[in-house]
């Protein structure tokens, strides 16, 4: 038995130095050791001292009370009833001794140590430069002194609660204590020990009370966060009574030890306790009740606009530009001229639709997968910055048959992704399929040449070894290919992972993942390299544990690299007077709740937030950087003294990098619903709350969630041209669907030179006056749904358009309903979705649809829909290359006689009808990639026809089934007659 437990412990400890050992060639590979080793001094600090001050107080409490027993027990029926306990303890006596105040040092060592954070920002606090109103103590005391103040209390009010215990109990084991008897209840000894620890107890109990004065800064209650009028005028007065009061009850525990009794502490106690009861308790709730609530509006004014302007300050919202915006609900003529650079820009592709649509036309092969939420960044193509909805091709090892799963495959040949896929934003083929400007296997595309593998992705697996080969064969799966062999093999180069040369490192890391062919396999030489702990967002915690990084890091080409950008917030919940949020309920909306890609920012409170950071995460060797973004946030700057400025200056930033830098989705969604009640900057205003707003619910979805911010490009009222922004809406609180704000941020963070733009993270607020009835939302969804809208690209209205996709299995997604502030009104536009039936069937663009006021258009293309909105003359093109009606327009009257060329009109016609039949039989087949292809031959059919025919003629064919029949292939209206010009 004793060889079998030195075994258990042995392995244990070996198997723990060797998770430690690879922790330290972890954090040594990414160049960040220092935080590893300054986080684990740290808690093994924390942890040692935390043991130590409990462990010696309950110890020396047994002690004490074994030492200073009565000689001779007391003779007396409790005491004869002990000696059997006495009995049974004394041969345990000494482990007991040893074993309780180790087990409690242990617990007590453990929670200190899990106060590592809070005791660095203590150590490394700076200055706020700003006082708080109550007590004119700058804020950097309550940020980062009072949390650690707070601990400490706490920690020594829970070692003194247990040393007492501990006291107690053994004083009365062995006859220094009886409570059962009449003469004296404790021998001098027993009295001196235990009224020191409580006195002491007391003690810590008086500072408590005086520093909860200063926590009353975050209270949270109904109205506000912070101090208000009865904490102000009956609270802290209380607190400090019942400090004093302590204090008096301290002395008497003193006292005690000379005066033999234990009369006056109890009779203090007593009286702590009521007056704790009366004055902390009662007092306030009388005051509130019959002094404050009667005049709670003007009485509590002051507070009420301390929590504002704390709030809009703490959450970066104080210097927003609000503007009241008329919205004119009158549709007409040239109404958009004015917005030629929004309406190109407006994006139509959904990135939460369309990941199948990518899958089915762009994975090339099923081990290869995109994430179920897209990417929405802007790029450089032909000189112009476009739009782009994006997703980098990663590895699926679940996309591998099962017979070709073991460990040799999973860990040393399927080693990584490849690739990044790029649409437009704003366009579509006649199809509905995205247009693709950086495609296919190898890469091809727009974009610059990058290194296209991707070893560090959101899907990697756990871990794979790289860099070693087959002989002279390269051992690791690249991609596929056309040659013999049916795929290319390379071998890692790269610098990222950690190195296998030895055998020690071998056996740490067999250890650390269980897995004996770390041992064995010949894929493991003196060449290989382990890369594990792969995915973005781990990768930028475990370097910076003090961020709270952006639940969304999206994939940029940047260098000549991919990188992964991920936005890090530094948060605290100790700011004095701002609101406090819960963070899980503010980053929720329908995009988290239906996309795994996208996450919460994790769950909590907290009253302060900024993007002090931009991290980015090299998908070729995992390199890790980050950048200061906000380099006077005070928070920032203690976490950069405590880890020896870890964090790069924002010059190192380069411009390519720069370009691709965007207003941080998280953050936003914090912000607006702060804003949903802090755009209210009036005390009296604010305590009425009758201009409270609130998140829409997304429309186009069943499940009650919020409508998702949007990136797009839009011209707000006060700007000169277009920006990059990202905007979200408000409706009135209740059930009310009108709209009553739209807020938009200038999302582009700079140029390719490096300069941060100045207008970056600008706020821009549209109040719409509150007699205003422009629908909101979920009204334009409802009119969306049931709609008798007739459109120029067919001769169903719009329901019957929805309900004939619908048919025979295919479904119809609305995407996202888009909100710009264009032609003095605001705009809807929505792109719908129509999917096929089966396993292979995905979403493409099928119609989009678009409303102003209370009227509402729809085509199967933007130009058509805002053309049918505005009376035939929208005054701006949308621009959405290839999205026109596979027919031609309608044209006007000849002018010129008419000429033939009989043959190639004849051969026209004859590839029209064959292109229209494979269109059709494609579509009932699902097969959507043919259908395309069809689609692009009947065009060019058409084309020559029209060109053959006689001017002011006409040609007569089939309908199309892009413009005239449901997804499902069935004709929907007549042959189509197509003049000429």
């Amino acid at each position: 038995m004793p060889t079998l437990i030195v075994l258990v412990v042995l392995g244990f400890a070996v198997s723990l130095l060797a998770s430690l050992w690879t922790e330290v060639l972890w954090f040594d590979s990414v160049g960040y050791r220092q935080v590893f080793t300054t986080e684990l001094f740290t808690k093994v600090l924390l942890f040692v001292v935390g043991f130590v001050i409990t462990a010696a107080v309950v110890a020396s409490s047994l002690v004490i009370g074994y030492r200073t027993r009565p000689i001779y027990a007391p003779v007396t029926a409790q005491q004869q009833n002990l000696d059997q306990y006495r009995e049974a303890i004394e041969p345990l006596r000494k482990i007991a001794i040893f074993a309780i105040p180790g087990i409690l040092g242990l617990l007590a060592g453990t929670g200190a140590a899990g106060q590592w954070q809070t005791y660095l920002l203590w150590r490394n606090g700076v200055s706020f430069g700003t006082k708080d109103p109550q007590f004119g103590l700058d804020l950097s005391f309550f940020m980062f002194t009072l949390p650690w103040i707070q601990f400490l209390l706490g920690f020594l009010t829970m070692a003194l609660v247990m040393a007492t215990l501990a006291a107690a109990f053994t004083h009365y084991v062995y006859g220094g204590l009886q409570i059962q008897s009449r003469a004296e209840r404790t021998s001098r000894a027993a009295r001196t020990h235990l009224a020191i620890l409580v006195a002491a107890l007391v003690l810590v109990r008086a500072a408590t009370y005086w520093f909860d004065r200063y926590a009353l800064s975050t209270k949270d209650s109904r109205l506000l966060t912070g101090i208000g009028y009865t904490d102000a005028h009956a609270v802290l007065p209380a607190k400090a009574i019942l400090a004093i009061s302590a204090l008096m009850t301290v002395g008497l525990f003193v006292a005690s030890i000379w005066s033999r009794s234990w009369r006056l502490p109890i009779v203090g106690v007593a009286l702590l306790l009521i007056t704790s009861i009366v004055v902390g308790s009662i007092y306030p709730a009388l005051y509130q009740r019959f002094k404050v609530k009667p005049s709670e509006k003007s009485l509590e004014q002051l507070y009420i606009d301390r929590n504002i302007k704390a709030t809009r300050t703490a959450y970066g919202i104080a210097d927003v530009k609000t503007e009241g915006y008329t919205a004119t609900t009158e549709a007409t003529q040239g109404q958009l001229r004015d917005d030629a650079e929004t309406i190109p820009g407006i994006r139509l592709v959904d990135p939460i639709v369309v990941s199948p649509t990518f899958k089915q036309l762009q994975s090339v092969r099923s081990y290869y997968a995109f994430p179920d939420a897209l990417d929405v960044d802007r790029y450089t193509v032909d000189g112009k910055v476009r739009d782009t909805v994006l997703a980098v091709r990663e590895l699926d090892l679940n996309g591998i048959p099962a017979n070709q799963r073991n460990w040799l495959n999973d860990h040393t040949v399927y080693t990584h992704g490849f690739g990044l896929v790029a649409a437009f934003g704003n366009q579509r083929t006649t199809d509905g399929q995205p247009v693709f400007y950086e495609r296919n296997i190898p890469q091809a595309g727009e974009l610059p040449d990058f290194e296209p593998r991707i070893y560090f992705g959101e899907q990697s697996p756990s871990y794979s070894i790289v860099g070693a080969s087959s002989g002279s064969s390269p051992r690791e799966f690249d991609y596929p290919d056309t040659s013999a062999a049916g795929q290319k093999n390379n071998t890692y180069t790269g610098q990222g992972g950690v190195a296998l040369g030895s055998l020690p490192r071998k056996l740490a890391y067999a250890l650390k993942y269980r897995e004996l062919n770390l041992l064995l396999s010949d894929a493991v030489n003196d060449k290989s390299r382990i890369l594990d702990h792969r995915q973005p967002l781990e990768r930028v915690e475990r370097v910076a544990p003090w961020l709270t990084p952006d639940g969304n890091p999206y994939p940029a080409v940047v260098d000549g690299r991919v990188q992964w950008i991920i936005d890090g917030y530094t948060t605290s919940a100790d700011y004095p007077y701002s609101r406090l949020t819960d963070l899980d309920t503010a980053t929720s909306d329908s995009v988290t709740a239906r996309s795994s890609a996208v996450t919460t920012i994790g769950r909590g409170q907290v009253n302060y937030i900024r993007n002090s950071v931009k991290a980015t995460v090299d998908a070729y060797d995992g390199s890790i950087k980050l950048y200061a973004w906000d380099d006077k946030d005070p928070l920032l700057r203690a976490w950069s003294k405590a880890f020896g400025n870890t964090v790069l200056p924002m010059s190192q930033m380069s411009g390519d990098l720069m370009s691709h830098i965007r207003y941080p989705e998280d953050l936003f969604k914090v912000q607006r619903q702060t804003l949903a009640k802090y755009h209210v900057t009036d005390a009296a205003s604010f305590y009425g709350g009758q201009d409270y707003w609130q998140i829409p619910e997304d429309p186009a979805q069943e499940a009650s969630v919020v409508q998702p911010p949007y990136y797009l490009t839009l011209k707000m009222p006060d700007q000169d041209d277009a920006r990059f922004s990202i905007t979200t809406t408000f409706k009135p609180v209740g059930d009310r669907q009108i709209l009553t704000g739209f807020l938009a941020v200038d999302a582009d963070a700079g140029n390719t030179k490096g300069q941060r733009s100045s207008d970056y993270g600008t706020m821009r607020l549209l109040t719409l006056p509150k007699d205003s009835q422009v629908s909101g939302p979920g009204q334009v969804q409802n009119e969306i749904g049931s709609s008798n809208a007739t459109s120029p690209d067919s001769a169903l209205n719009l329901s019957q358009f929805l309900n004939n996709a619908r048919q025979s299995g295919s479904s119809v997604t609305l995407g996202n309903l888009l909100t710009l502030p264009v032609g003095g009104g605001l705009l809807y536009v929505q792109p719908v979705y129509v999917r096929a039936s089966g396993d292979s069937g995905y979403p493409l663009q099928r119609a989009t649809v678009v409303a102003f006021g209370d009227k509402l258009a729809w085509a199967y293309t933007l130009d058509g829909a805002l053309d049918g909105l505005f009376g035939g003359n929208s005054g701006a093109t949308a621009g959405d290359s290839g999205s026109t009606p596979t027919t031609p327009p309608t044209g006007g009257t000849p002018t010129t006689p008419p000429t033939t060329d009989e043959a190639a009109l004849a051969e026209a016609l004859a590839d029209i009808q064959a292109a229209y039949d494979a269109g059709q039989k494609a579509l009932k087949a699902g097969d959507f990639a043919a259908y395309g292809t069809a689609q692009k031959q009947l065009d060019d059919a058409i084309k020559r026809a029209v060109a053959a025919a006689p001017q002011g003629g006409s040609v007569t064919v089939k309908p199309s089934p892009s413009a005239t029949a449901s997804p499902t292939g069935t004709p929907t209206s007549t042959p189509t007659t197509t003049s000429t010009p």
